[in-house]
């Protein structure tokens, strides 16, 4: 095994390990190799991390904002000192591209935390002039927060939901998917190496009942989940019965828009990306690629040479841009959309097969809007083009999805690219580019694709609460 932990679970401030959970077998994709065997967390693993942090979070968010800023800082340092060997761990887990999980993975996450550094000193309440007396407001921490990973960016999505949340002053009990656990556990043992005090920020494995038990705690006060929409659906319903504060970022069936004034090949790279990149297992990827009738047929000639150019194999080698999926169950969902797709007659414009192991070529369908690939999350590479010919036709069948996660429009003309998006049903968009997303930038969703953001001022929103104080200066006047 090469990618063995020290023990299942980080809480504390120490590894912890109870053998009688149920166990995890961490395999790479690369090759099917089993890398590390974990277990689940029992009740006691649970109450462990629970109580621990619940009992921690008190002084922490006593202290000043600067001296929590510090220790992330150095967290952030370490993060960037150790990039080599935390691209390969995450690679190991999910079987990117180690020339992916070099450029965005981690440095993501560093990038989260270094943010959040900074601005949490910054957070601060108001004082409300009302003619003698006043009033002033307090920003506060709302406590213990859960956080629920996925597979997809696991290490991300744990220094995404952590930066904010614990800038802020508040704890975190982070459970990660049980297909990608490696990652977050070394963001504890780093956060402690930082001199972060035990129990701040913990780690438990499991599958959902942990998530559920973690999520139902009448300790906790907020739970922020990245999953997919059934799973959120379940996940709200259990945080609404304790009235807990809840950040959902969940999937989407997003809309990328091509005019026929787009630079095609810029478009046709963005599309690429927004389908190909992480094998398409990204929650916000332009999977519904409307293409006007003018170009399309030099989009998908430009679309079908450059995706049979991408180099697939082994993720471990630095010229490999295109890695397996991430499991054996992901890979036959895929496989099951490429089957239904030509069972419906889409027209396969390239790929369609199955590379070996976990593979999926790169694919690309011509769909019509009610086929079922271009209506439900596929969640691997499988890209479905669709023709229209005007813009009130392409904003109605764009926003005709329960999704609203993301958008994207390409246009020479701006005027037109404003118009659209601000007429697109979606939480994150772009004009002329795709799937960046800043930490300065909020990310998040609407109507069935989730609720809340990530990332920006804006997360200061859901990792705190107001307290509003007014302030008599006189005699109080009574009718009593």
């Amino acid at each position: 095994m090469r990618a063995q932990p020290q023990a299942s679970h980080f809480v504390n401030g120490d590894w912890l390990e109870d053998a009688s959970g149920a166990p995890i077998e961490v395999i790479y994709p690369g090759t099917g190799e089993v890398i590390a065997r974990l277990h689940a967390a029992t009740p006691a693993v649970i109450e462990a991390a629970l109580a621990g942090a619940h009992a921690a979070q008190g002084a922490w968010a006593a202290m000043r904002p600067v001296e929590r800023s510090r220790i992330l800082m150095r967290a952030v340092a370490l993060i960037r000192e150790r990039a080599e060997e935390l691209a390969v761990l995450e690679t190991l887990d999910t079987g990117k591209p180690i020339q992916e999980t070099r450029a965005a993975d981690w440095p993501s996450g560093a990038d989260a935390l270094e943010y959040f550094a900074g601005l949490a000193p910054t957070v601060t309440g108001e004082m409300i002039p009302l003619g003698g007396d006043f009033a002033y407001t307090i920003r506060e921490p709302v406590g213990l927060c859960v956080g629920i990973g996925a597979w997809n960016y696991p290490s991300q999505i744990a220094c995404w939901k952590a930066a904010p949340a614990l800038s802020l002053g508040n704890a975190m009990v982070f459970k990660p998917s049980e297909v990608t656990p490696l990652g977050a556990l070394k963001l504890a043992e780093i956060f402690i190496e930082a001199g972060m005090p035990a129990g701040i920020f913990n780690v438990v494995q499991g599958y959902g009942a942990v998530g559920a038990a973690l999520a139902t705690d009448s300790r906790v006060a907020k739970v922020s989940l990245t999953g997919s929409v059934p799973t959120g659906r379940r996940v709200y319903a259990a945080a609404a019965e304790g009235m807990k504060h809840v950040t959902m970022e969940l999937g989407g069936k997003s809309p990328l828009i091509i005019f026929d004034d787009a630079d095609v090949e810029s478009a046709v790279g963005a599309a690429m990306l927004g389908n190909f990149y992480s094998s398409g297992q990204v929650c916000s990827n332009g999977t519904r690629v409307f293409v006007q009738r003018g170009i399309r047929e030099r989009f998908l000639a430009r679309l079908k040479a450059r995706t049979e150019a991408i180099v697939a194999g082994d993720p471990l080698d630095e010229t490999t841009q295109f890695g397996p999926l991430v499991s054996a169950a992901q890979h036959g969902k895929v496989m099951a959309h490429i089957a239904q797709a030509k069972a419906e007659g889409a027209r396969l414009v390239t790929g369609g097969g199955a590379g070996g192991a976990l593979f999926v070529q790169p694919t690309v369908f011509e769909v019509t809007d009610d086929m079922a690939l271009a209506r439900e999350e596929v969640f691997g590479p499988v890209m479905a083009v669709l023709t229209f010919d005007t813009e009130e036709e392409v904003i109605a069948r764009a926003n005709g999805t329960e999704y609203g996660l993301a958008a994207g429009v390409f246009t020479a003309d701006l005027a037109r690219g404003h118009r659209v998006i601000g007429r697109l049903q979606a939480g994150t968009c772009w004009i002329n580019a795709y799937n960046l997303t800043p930490v300065e930038m909020p990310f998040g969703a609407v109507k069935a694709s989730g609720i809340g953001r990530e990332n920006s001022k804006a997360a200061v929103e859901h990792y705190t609460q107001v307290k509003a104080v007014y302030v008599g200066t006189g005699p109080v006047d009574s009718p009593y």
